[in-house]
């Protein structure tokens, strides 16, 4: 500490009157001092070294900041006031440093960062090793898509119930970070549900390639419940005439994806969704709800467990009753998510679907 002690009587000068490369020169030596000696600085010479620090850092360039950050952030007894002041500067080279790394950061300094600054500064704070609830809330909230991936996929990080909320919310147009959101093992059971609910079938077979053989078939039995449930708003129909049509074709042995596709292009959707239940192998009950759903994904799973070639696929989208997904973007990602979809996981959920429906 001597060594830091005898810097004291040139600091007025610098500060007063030394220019920024004396400055510069002048925070190298004392941080070179304060890193050499850190272990066994006590807490009242930490606090002086925080005091010039202060006093050095004002009027330097950013590569000095910088530096400085990058050196102090991952010490356990870096002084507090000046990694406060790095963390809140503006330029993420300097900030990014501290904010990811320092331990002495509290959870009030994050927040406070994380409700004033921009994305580059939470994605930063969401890397972090540790992360509270009360921090994750405001990243999940403030944060960007980016942002929100990085929280979900930092395991130590803690996430209430209500981030998880808008987690899975966000997750219904990002896929990626519904895949991230669903291998947590902290999600509560409910919005676990809800996430598979309105996943697309990549990110069903995705969880289901990463899960463990106990996650795997939860995961399965949630799409059975899914499966039973999806659609249940919607009155039942009459399959009876359809089901004689389908009966007959597959006795002259004509039941098969040009039978599908003639259905489809002539607007029999009883037929339809009887050939596909028939083609999937798969009761009625189920084929039907997936077909009057909200979302055509689930019906993918049915189209690739039958190995149906995209164009029928397409035809069986078209001819849903509520039109989703038929827009040029709908058509163009569900093509993207049958082509990534492979047929062994997707006869593997049918046969799940089978189990539940005759237990």
């Amino acid at each position: 500490m001597g060594a830091a002690l005898s810097l004291i009587p040139e600091l007025d000068e610098v500060v007063q009157r030394g220019s920024r490369e004396k400055r510069v020169e002048t925070l190298q030596r004392i941080t070179a001092l304060f890193l050499d000696g850190a272990g066994r600085y006590s807490d009242d010479h930490v606090d002086l070294f925080d005091d010039v620090f202060g006093l050095l850092i004002e009027e330097i360039e950013t590569k000095a900041r910088a530096e400085l950050a990058s050196r102090l952030a991952p010490v356990g007894n870096a002084p507090a006031k000046v990694l406060r002041a790095l963390a809140r500067d503006d330029d993420i080279a300097v900030a990014g440093p501290v904010l990811k790394l320092a331990p002495r950061l509290t959870e009030a300094d994050l927040i406070d960062v994380a409700s004033t600054k921009g994305q580059a500064h939470l994605q930063a704070i969401s890397a972090r090793r540790a992360l509270g609830e009360a921090v994750t809330d405001v990243l999940v909230r403030r944060g960007d898509r980016e942002v929100a991936r990085r929280v979900a996929g930092n395991r130590s990080a803690r996430i209430s119930e209500q981030s998880f909320h808008l987690l899975v919310k966000r997750a219904e147009d990002d896929g990626i970070l519904a895949e991230k959101v669903g291998m947590r093992p902290d999600i509560p059971a409910p919005m676990f549900r809800e996430l598979l609910t309105k996943a697309t079938a990549v990110v069903h077979r995705r969880l289901l390639l990463s899960a463990t053989p106990e996650a795997r078939a939860t995961i399965c039995a949630v799409l059975a419940k899914v499966a039973t449930d999806v659609g249940a708003r919607v009155g039942p129909r009459d399959y009876r005439a359809a089901q004689r049509a389908v009966l007959s074709l597959d006795r002259a042995g004509r039941l098969d994806e040009t039978a599908l596709a003639a259905f489809c292009g002539e607007g029999k959707y009883e037929e339809t969704v009887m050939a596909l239940a028939a083609l999937a192998k798969v009761p009625i009950t189920i084929a039907g709800r997936l077909m009057d759903g909200d979302r055509p994904d689930p019906v993918l799973i049915l189209c690739k467990a039958a190995g149906l070639s995209w164009p029928t696929v397409k035809a069986v989208i078209m001819a849903r009753p509520n039109g989703t997904g038929t827009s040029t973007q709908g058509l163009d990602a569900a093509f993207a998510n049958y082509g990534r979809l492979s047929q062994a996981i997707a006869q593997r959920v049918v046969r799940f679907w089978q189990v539940r429906q005759n237990q």
